[in-house]
C-alpha cells in the first residue's frame, strides 16, 4: 500500500511517500519538502498572519498534487507545535480541511513524543531494553522513556530550536547576553520535568531522532573525529561555542546545514547539551526513524485490528 505522510511542522511542510503492508517495514519512495518556517509568521498576539496562512495553503496544495502524482492510496496528514500553539491554529486547520477535503489533525505534545518513541522502539527492537528518546523540533522538545512500545513517561516542552531562536536570540552573530538568557530559559523549563524523568530513567539505550540531532552529529563528525551516527556530549560542547560565534552566512556554508537550519542550529545545540547534561547522558545514538515513521506504524497497526 502506498501512503502519503503529510507533516506540517514548525520548519517545513514535508510529504513522505511510503510503501508498506501489514507487518512490513515502511519503505520511503519519495519526498516533497518545502522550507516554510511557520513560526516566523507568528504575530505579537500568537496568531499566524494572513501571509503565513497563504504560504501554508500554497505549500499544502503543492504537496497534495505530488501525493496525487505518486498515486497514494491514503493520506495521513498531521500538524505539530506551530499550529498546535498558534491562537488561530484551529481556525486555520478548519479552513485547510474544508478547502482541500483532507483530515489534517493536530498532535498534542504528548502524542508526538509517544508516536516518535514507538518508531524508535520498532527500529531498535525489544533487545534494546529501556529506551530514552529525545527529539528537538522547530517548536518543541519531546522526551520519552520506557521499556514497552508505549513509554512510561512522555513530555513535550516549548524548547524547539526555531521557537527559541525567534523569541530569545539577537544579533548576527548572536549576542552573548541573548545566549545566556536562552540558556537560563532552557534550564528553567527542563527543571519542571526533571524529577519525573530522573525517577524513570535508568535506561539501557539513549537515542535521538530528527534533523536537529542528525545535523549536530554530522557537524561533530566533520570537526571532531566521529562517524555521524552518534552524538557525544564532549564533542557537542566543543562545537557549540564555535557555532554560536559564527555569522548566519558562515553557518549556512557548513556542509549539511541548510539555510533554514543555519539560524536555529545554535539553539538546537544548547537544548541538546542541556538535556544530555541534566540527564547524565554522555552519548546519543541517532535513530533513522522518527515521527513520520511512527505515524505510519500506528496507522498500519490500526488497520490490522
Amino acid at each position: 500500500m502506498r501512503l502519503g505522510v503529510l507533516d506540517v511542522g514548525s520548519n517545513t511542510v514535508h510529504l513522505q511517500i511510503v510503501d508498506t503492508a501489514p507487518g512490513a517495514r515502511p519503505n520511503p519512495t519519495a519526498n516533497f519538502k518545502e522550507d516554510l518556517q511557520l513560526t516566523s509568521y507568528l504575530d505579537e498576539n500568537g496568531n499566524i498572519s494572513n501571509d503565513g496562512i497563504e504560504a501554508l495553503r500554497s505549500c499544502i496544495g503543492r504537496a497534495l498534487k505530488e501525493a496525487n502524482l505518486a498515486n497514494t492510496k491514503e493520506l495521513l496528514p498531521f500538524a505539530t507545535s506551530a499550529l498546535r500553539d498558534a491562537k488561530n491554529g484551529a481556525e486555520i486547520i478548519e479552513l485547510i480541511n474544508k478547502e482541500y477535503e483532507i483530515d489534517l489533525q493536530v498532535l498534542s505534545g504528548e502524542e508526538e513524543a509517544r508516536t516518535t518513541f514507538l518508531a524508535a522502539r520498532r527500529w531498535y527492537g525489544w533487545s534494546s531494553g529501556r529506551l530514552l528518546m529525545l527529539d528537538i523540533g522547530g517548536g518543541s522538545l519531546e522526551i520519552a522513556v520506557g521499556v514497552n512500545e508505549a513509554p512510561d513517561v512522555a513530555f513535550s516542552l516549548p524548547l524547539g530550536a526555531a521557537r527559541l531562536t525567534k523569541d530569545l536570540l539577537e544579533g548576527d552573530p548572536f549576542t552573548k547576553k541573548s545566549l545566556r538568557s536562552m540558556r537560563d530559559h532552557i534550564e528553567n523549563k527542563l527543571g519542571e520535568i526533571l524529577p519525573a524523568l530522573v525517577q524513570n530513567q535508568g535506561t539501557d539505550r539513549a537515542i535521538a531522532t530528527s534533523k536537529t540531532f542528525r545535523t549536530l552529529a554530522r557537524l561533530c563528525a566533520d570537526w571532531i573525529p566521529g562517524n555521524g551516527k552518534d552524538l557525544r556530549i564532549d564533542s557537542l560542547r566543543k562545537i557549540t561555542p564555535r557555532l554560536a560565534e559564527m555569522s548566519l552566512d558562515d553557518r549556512a556554508d557548513l556542509p549539511g546545514v541548510s539555510a533554514g537550519r543555519a539560524r536555529q542550529i545554535v539553539a538546537g545545540a544548547y537544548v541538546a547539551e542541556s538535556v544530555m547534561r541534566n540527564l547524565d547522558v554522555d552519548q546519543l545514538e541517532i535513530c533513522p526513524w522518527a515521527l513520520r515513521e511512527g505515524i505510519v506504524l500506528k496507522w498500519m497497526d490500526w488497520m490490522e485490528v
